[in-house]
């Protein structure tokens, strides 16, 4: 995030139809999508776990986590798991495909369209305005569905 100029950098990614991001600080990394192992009776959403670097990961999918319909046409070569971190916590999502990196000045966010920001879960924290529609930016913390700091056990 450049102080000066209260912008932030957000890596954008696509989910079914719609153009999801993330803030750029909170991304750990990018990877193919791979084996993942099940977790039995965990939540739907949750597509398994995955060791990265000596961690166990757990891995969302994305279309579930965020209600979407999980019919449509998926090229296979364009999935990846994005890699967010949040304090200790590192979470990986599914997504469809990886988009552009964008840079956005806090004058340029929209609230989040109505209805959705009243849920607690709701993980949309605004949205931007593109040439395609509009990119809905993500709160990481909500997203993976992770305690606020001070209720930290």
């Amino acid at each position: 995030m450049t102080q000066g100029h209260n912008t932030e950098d957000w890596l954008s990614f696509r989910i079914g139809g719609q153009w999801y991001a993330a803030p750029l600080t909170q991304v750990s990394e990018v990877l193919r999508d791979g084996e993942l192992t099940p977790v039995p009776g965990a939540a739907a959403d949750l597509l398994g776990i995955r060791h990265l670097r000596g961690r166990i990961v757990p891995v969302l999918d994305g279309r579930r986590r965020l209600g979407l319909d999980e019919e449509g046409r998926v090229d296979p070569f364009q999935v990846r798991l994005v890699m967010l971190s949040h304090g200790p916590h590192l979470v990986g999502i599914r997504v469809d495909a990886i988009g552009d990196l964008l840079s956005a000045k806090a004058a340029d966010v929209a609230p989040p369209l109505p209805g959705g920001a009243a849920r607690e879960d709701d993980p949309v924290q605004g949205v931007l305005p593109s040439p395609n529609g509009f990119v809905a930016l993500l709160d990481v913390r909500r997203l993976c569905r992770l305690p606020l700091e001070h209720e930290a056990a």
